[in-house]
């Protein structure tokens, strides 16, 4: 059996472990005996309870968006208490980051030492139930076919030229002149 301490010697500090050969039983050692005395562990940067002034820890960290102001989002860490100001990266447009907030979808910051934490990108965790696309100009564009369709509704574009409706009912309408030119028109 091994004996832990020799004469009230410290095992920390003893090289050596000695033998004991008699038969009386050993005392067990716990694992605090081993360990010195100081070892309370330290509350890590960003820590619960070491409040706003805190920084966040050094890594990647997803983040819930609580408010955008021009280049700058109030963002509350996983895992933290207390929200924190992070600048938007160059190539992250604030509005993404203001959709995301809207939605409730996460975003992606760095934290590095030193520097305030950077928003990088906004993460979409689960499929929209609606899409909106707002832009100057929308482009779509495919090789072969393009399909629009909901329901019993559909508006079919080939590649050939062919362009397809389908629909219950279809109306169409114009405020100024309606042409249809064909060479070959067929009503029914």
């Amino acid at each position: 059996m091994m004996g832990a301490r020799d004469n009230g010697a410290d095992v920390m500090d003893s090289a050596t472990v000695e033998l004991e050969e008699d038969t009386a039983p050993a005392s067990r050692l716990s694992i605090e005996d081993l360990l010195p005395e100081s070892t309370s562990p330290q509350p890590a940067p960003g820590a619960p309870g070491d409040g706003p002034a805190a920084a966040p820890a050094i890594g990647t960290r997803t983040a819930r968006v609580l408010d955008v102001a021009g280049r700058t989002a109030t963002v509350l860490l996983r895992g933290a208490t207390a929200p924190v100001e992070a600048e938007l990266a160059p190539e992250v447009d604030p509005e993404v980051i203001s959709d995301a907030q809207a939605i409730g979808d996460s975003v992606l910051v760095e934290c590095c030492e030193g520097e305030a934490p950077l928003v990088v990108a906004a993460l979409t965790t689960r499929k929209p139930r609606e899409l909106r696309l707002h832009a100057a100009t929308v482009h779509i564009e495919a090789d072969e076919e393009v399909l629009l369709r909901s329901g019993h509704g559909a508006v079919r574009v080939r590649q050939d030229g062919d362009i397809e409706v389908i629909g219950s009912r279809i109306s169409a309408a114009s405020r100024g002149l309606f042409r249809l030119v064909g060479r070959v028109l067929r009503l029914n």
